[in-house]
Parts: C-alpha cells; sequence; structure tokens
C-alpha cells in the first residue's frame, strides 16, 4: 500500500517530513503499532469475560443485577487478572515504546549538534 508522502525503504509509507507543508516536524513512524492494539484489543476481551462471569455469578445469587457494581467488579478483576496473565503483552509493548523512544531521542540530540555547529 502507497500512502501520501511514501519514501523507498519507510516501514510505514510515510517519510520524515512528510507532513512539512503542515509546518510540523516529523520522524519517520515506526512502523504498525502491533503491539498496542494486541494489548488493547485482550484487556478488552478480558474485560469483558470479567464482566460475563461477575453478571452470572451475581445472576445466579440474585433475582436483580445493578450493572454499575458489574462493571466495577469487572473492572477491578481485569485489572488484576491483565496484571498477571498480559504479561508478555505488555513488555512487548513497553519494549516498542522504549526503542521508539531512544530512536526519537537519538535523532533530537543529532539535530542539536547539528544546529549548534551552524
Amino acid at each position: 500500500m502507497v500512502g501520501v508522502g511514501h519514501e523507498p525503504g519507510t516501514s510505514s509509507g510515510f517519510a520524515a517530513g512528510s507532513l512539512a507543508g503542515a509546518g510540523a516536524r516529523s520522524v519517520a513512524y515506526a512502523g504498525p503499532v502491533k503491539e498496542f492494539w494486541v494489548y488493547t484489543a485482550l484487556r478488552l476481551a478480558l474485560f469483558a469475560g470479567s464482566a460475563a462471569i461477575v453478571f452470572g455469578i451475581w445472576f445466579a445469587i440474585a433475582d436483580e443485577v445493578p450493572l454499575v457494581w458489574v462493571v466495577v467488579l469487572a473492572f477491578v478483576a481485569s485489572g488484576i487478572g491483565s496484571y498477571f496473565l498480559l504479561r508478555p503483552q505488555r513488555e512487548a509493548f513497553a519494549a516498542k515504546v522504549e526503542t521508539r523512544a531512544q530512536r526519537v531521542s537519538q535523532k533530537f540530540e543529532e539535530s542539536r549538534a547539528k544546529e549548534d555547529s551552524d
């Protein structure tokens, strides 16, 4: 797929400076954010599953199910569950963010050094 501002060799189809007409400085995009979407989808699925379990248990015990409490308990349960169950996905996402931050920081320092030498 070819995007606007595509230059050969860029991973995402958008090159550094492709937004120059908008007056913005940009860094070449680091590619797809697969780790973010995988982690987010798994968190949402864990929340939905937790909500279904809490709702089912509450419905089995009582005739009336307050949805606010179902959401609150599901939120807490999915948060605790994601801490333990989604560790590999969270670490992959954090590594991707760290790599990108280092790359941006390095480019900033190179730009700063270039400006200082001018």
